[in-house]
């Protein structure tokens, strides 16, 4: 395929070129030759030679493919399925969309997503949601999903007896969000191509899934029943850990032509909106929590060389400023290279150690826009830190950009855009002084770029994203995805 009378983001506006892609690569970049003309007197086309793949791009820009570098496929691929709650300012609110919506029952249970509790000004309890549906079981999963709400009938279906409020934090709400993955495989898998072909429209050509079941087999299947519109590179949790290293799995191997295997994650720490995200200073009104260490640094510390020296590279989750302190020493002690996923807050003192041990950022700005009336309520004096991206690249970081699906959308332009803007829905921009320009967010969401020998997965949009404002990037048109070489998506 040859793409022709295209411009390069990032390059002389008014440089045209002829882009050539042949065996998923791109093989050729030259300036741009407008077609010759036919001889009007014999009737022979000057360009018969001509590729008979050769697309017309008009002056359209192009970029590499964009990648998310943390989605849960699984949990992703079924909020479309779900109750919606993100709307939802109280518990009693969320108790009153329940008895007069119609609900989504599956499997003698009724699943809801979305809401966020940090602000209510009200108690979730179990028999709150009794009051709402008694005569079968609801799980209401939190936004972040660090936390779920069930009523009594769902507190017996998951083995939760005796709970006294039905509000399961952490460990417990990841073994019911486990066991709700359980979807028949042409269900579930149905709904992940339909969601992947949304994503593939917004120029989406890759995805680390850190979803938190042994996910490499049901990927296998996909792609051997036809699945090829985004790569995926598969993490491992600690659970499965000694099953990987028997079975030889090596980050960065690959598997399939679109499958390889992604990064051992842990997750040390909650979250914000949870109160479990493990902080140095104590949440507003609860002297003594700081959140919950999930793993001790000293266990954190084998699991982190016990999976390296298999050739499995460490993501570790880490967003309060204390976790990220403890990742980050850990790191240190093993002397191996890996990422923290979310490094939301962040101790002045630690941002320098980051690029020091070569360790990488993965980032959700969409999370501070998610985020930052709970930061401002309950990181009073240290919110100014949280996703300080403009800092974390001037301390030499290496930024990689994601949404945590479904937890964001898996929208890369709406990443981009709380990035480049801090700022979403009309609010003035939130800390401005930690925005990034549009360069420096593409930077982060690609993993390729546009030269001779990279490979061919590229991005077609009508505006240069580089002049762009924050609103305009959320709403970016793109009309073309391209992945090693095929369209994936074609509105051109």
């Amino acid at each position: 395929m040859k793409l022709t009378n295209a411009r390069i983001v990032g390059d002389d506006a008014s440089a045209l070129v002829d882009v050539t892609l042949a065996e998923g690569r791109i093989v050729a970049i030259e300036p741009h030759r407008a077609p010759a003309v036919a001889d009007t007197a014999t009737g022979a086309d000057a360009d018969a030679d001509a590729d008979p793949e050769t697309v017309d791009l008009d002056g359209r820009w192009i970029m590499p493919g964009l990648w998310d570098q943390h989605v849960h496929s699984s949990m992703w691929a079924q909020q479309s399925q779900r109750l919606d709650l993100s709307h939802t300012t109280s518990a009693t609110e969320v108790a009153v969309t329940l008895a007069t919506s119609v609900l989504p029952e599956s499997d003698g249970i009724i699943v809801g997503q979305g809401f966020r509790d940090a602000l209510w000004p009200d108690q979730p309890t179990r028999e709150l949601l009794d009051s709402a549906v008694s005569d079968i079981a609801v799980v209401l999963v939190s936004g972040d999903l660090h936390s779920c709400w069930l009523n009594s009938l769902a507190l017996e279906r998951f083995g939760f007896y005796d709970h006294p409020t039905g509000f399961l934090r952490e460990e417990e709400a990841f073994a019911v969000g486990s066991a709700l993955s359980r979807v028949e495989p042409d269900i579930l898998d149905g709904w992940i191509r339909d969601g992947a072909a949304e994503a593939a429209s917004r120029g989406v050509v890759g995805i680390v899934d850190l979803e938190m079941t042994w996910e490499f087999e049901n990927w296998q299947r996909r792609m051997l029943e036809g699945f090829d519109l985004f790569r995926v590179r598969v993490g491992v949790y600690p659970r499965f850990l000694e099953r990987a290293i028997f079975e030889g799995l090596t980050t960065g191997q690959q598997l399939a032509p679109l499958l390889e295997v992604g990064p051992f994650k842990i997750i040390t720490d909650g979250s914000l909106n949870t109160r479990t995200a493990y902080c140095v200073e104590h949440y507003p009104g609860e002297p003594h929590n700081r959140g919950v260490l999930n793993i001790p640094a000293d266990e954190l510390v084998e699991w982190i060389r016990t999976a390296s020296g298999a050739g499995l590279s460490p993501a570790v989750h880490a967003i309060g400023d204390d976790a990220n302190t403890l990742a980050l020493n850990a790191f240190e002690v093993v002397g191996c290279r890996g990422r923290i996923e979310h490094a939301q807050s962040l101790s002045e003192s630690d941002l320098p150690r980051f690029a020091a041990l070569g360790i990488a950022a993965s980032v959700q700005p969409e999370h501070a826009m998610d985020d930052r009336d709970v930061a401002d309520a309950l990181w009073p004096g240290r919110n100014h830190r949280t996703i300080a991206l403009r800092s974390m690249l001037d301390a030499g970081i290496e930024l990689l950009m994601g949404s945590d699906a479904p937890v964001a959308p898996l929208d890369p332009w709406a990443a981009i855009a709380s990035a480049v803007s801090r700022s979403r829905d009309g609010r003035e921009p939130w800390y401005p002084e930690q925005r990034i320009t549009v360069a420096e967010a593409l930077t982060a969401s690609a993993q390729s770029t546009i030269a001779v020998g990279e490979v061919a997965d590229i991005v077609v949009t009508r505006k240069n994203p580089l002049d762009c404002s924050g609103e305009e990037l959320r709403a970016m048109r793109v009309d073309a995805t391209i992945l090693a070489g095929r369209f994936t998506h074609n509105q051109l």
